[in-house]
């Protein structure tokens, strides 16, 4: 499951500079300058998913999915292995959820350079830690 989540981290790194340069953000839209910022985001990946075109689609609906896996990786780190790798993955788990939260901001603030940046350095940083704990797992236990 380390694994598939770092590719899925790489995958969705690659969708993202897609959607950067070939997606346009509507100023207007379900959930855009929202006054709450959960209820807004929520909001906002919805339409990207249904309307917001099929680069865009596909790099949200990815990221909601990298998410489930992420935290799946790192459950099953901590309940079958414990000791650092449960915590880099935990760590990478965070990272990926951080980037879908400046996802989120990016969508509801109009494509902010600053969510952006955020979104895909948080990204590296998680594919980083997929490699150190494939590192890390693939070492036997006490050694």
């Amino acid at each position: 499951m380390t694994f598939a989540a770092g590719i899925g981290s790489v995958i969705q790194l690659a969708l993202g500079m897609v959607v950067n340069l070939y997606s346009t953000i509507p100023g207007a839209h379900p959930g855009s300058r929202p006054a709450n910022y959960f209820t807004g985001s929520a909001r906002s990946v919805a339409w990207a998913i249904t309307a917001g075109g099929p680069g865009l689609a596909i790099h949200a609906a990815f990221g909601l999915a990298l998410v489930v896996m992420a935290a799946g990786a790192a459950g099953r780190a901590i309940a079958l292995r414990g000791g650092a790798a449960a915590a880099v993955l935990l760590v990478a788990a965070l990272l990926v959820i951080g980037a879908g939260f400046n996802g989120a901001s990016f969508l509801d603030f109009r494509g902010q350079a600053m969510s952006s940046l955020l979104m895909s350095l948080l990204a590296f940083v998680a594919v980083a830690c997929y490699l150190l704990a494939g590192l890390l797992l693939s070492e036997p236990r006490g050694g």
